[in-house]
């Protein structure tokens, strides 16, 4: 699923999503890259935060942890 695809559907999930790098965290050489996805997709608690060095691996903790929460995200699994 390209890049498009998937905000299209986290959007469509009700799903706002923000991935942030944070240049003086990354010259520090610590986590730079922070993901939030908020929103009344996320459920009660409100909002799933996720953070790394990594931009391949901060998208995958964020998402891993949404698909733990209650509502329809078997689609995730795509990702």
């Amino acid at each position: 699923m390209g890049i498009e695809q998937l905000m299209g559907k986290l959007g469509r999930s009700d799903v706002t999503v923000i991935l942030k790098v944070d240049g003086e965290r990354m010259a520090e050489g610590g986590e730079s890259l922070t993901l939030v996805m908020s929103g009344p997709g996320p459920g009660e608690q409100g909002f799933v935060r996720a953070e790394s060095s990594s931009l391949t691996d901060c998208p995958e903790q964020g998402f891993m942890r949404l698909r733990a929460r209650s509502g329809d995200w078997e689609w995730m699994t795509e990702i």
